[in-house]
C-alpha cells in the first residue's frame, strides 16, 4: 500500500508494509500437543473416551463441563505428591467427602477445572525444571518472588495457578524466582 504525503512543499512517498514475521506453527503445535498429552497423562486419563478428543486447551472445556472422574484426582495426587488433605483444600471439599467418592464418580465443574489447571501447571513445571522431582522440591520451598511463600500455597485459586505459570516462564527465561 502506498500513499503520498505533502510536507513543507514537497511530496514524500511512504510505503506501508506488513511486518515481516516467521511463524513456527508446526513447532508450536507439536509443543502444545506434548503439553496437553503430558497433562492428560498426569491425570491418568490416557485412552479414556472423554479425553480422546482433547487436542487443544480449549478442548478441555467440554471435559470440565462433563466432570472428570475422581480417579483422575487420585492419579494426580500420586503423580504430583500433593497430599489428599492438600487436594481437599485446593478443590474446596472435605477430606472425608473426597475419600467417599468412588473412582468413577465425577467431580463437579469447578473441581474438574482445578484438576486440569493443576495437571497443566505440573506438566509445565516438569518441562521447565527438567524433571518432576525438581519441580516438586520448588513447589515445597519458600520462594522470594512469592513473598517467601511456598508455591503450593497458591494452588487453591485460578489466579494463584496463573501466577505460578508466570513464575515458571520467568525461570525458563533466566529470571530466577
Amino acid at each position: 500500500m502506498a500513499y503520498s504525503k505533502r510536507s513543507h512543499g514537497h511530496t514524500e512517498n511512504n510505503i506501508v508494509e506488513e511486518p515481516v514475521a516467521i511463524y513456527y506453527t508446526s513447532g508450536i503445535a507439536a509443543t502444545l500437543q506434548n503439553f496437553i498429552t503430558r497433562s492428560i497423562h498426569l491425570l491418568g486419563m490416557n485412552g479414556i473416551a472423554s479425553f480422546s478428543n482433547v487436542r487443544s486447551t480449549s478442548d478441555f472445556i467440554a471435559v470440565i463441563r462433563n466432570g472428570i472422574p475422581k480417579k483422575a484426582l487420585d492419579n494426580l495426587v500420586n503423580n504430583t505428591g500433593i497430599t489428599v488433605q492438600e487436594m481437599s483444600q485446593i478443590i474446596r471439599t472435605s477430606d472425608r467427602t473426597l475419600r467417599r467418592y468412588t473412582p468413577s464418580q465425577k467431580l463437579n465443574a469447578e473441581q474438574s477445572e482445578r484438576l486440569i489447571e493443576l495437571a497443566k501447571l505440573y506438566s509445565r513445571g516438569e518441562e521447565v525444571f527438567g524433571n518432576m522431582d525438581l519441580f516438586k522440591a520448588w513447589m515445597d520451598s519458600s520462594v522470594m518472588a512469592l513473598g517467601n511463600k511456598k508455591p503450593k500455597e497458591f494452588l487453591d485459586t485460578s489466579i494463584g495457578i496463573d501466577l505460578l505459570m508466570n513464575e515458571l516462564g520467568k525461570i525458563e527465561h533466566g529470571i530466577f524466582a
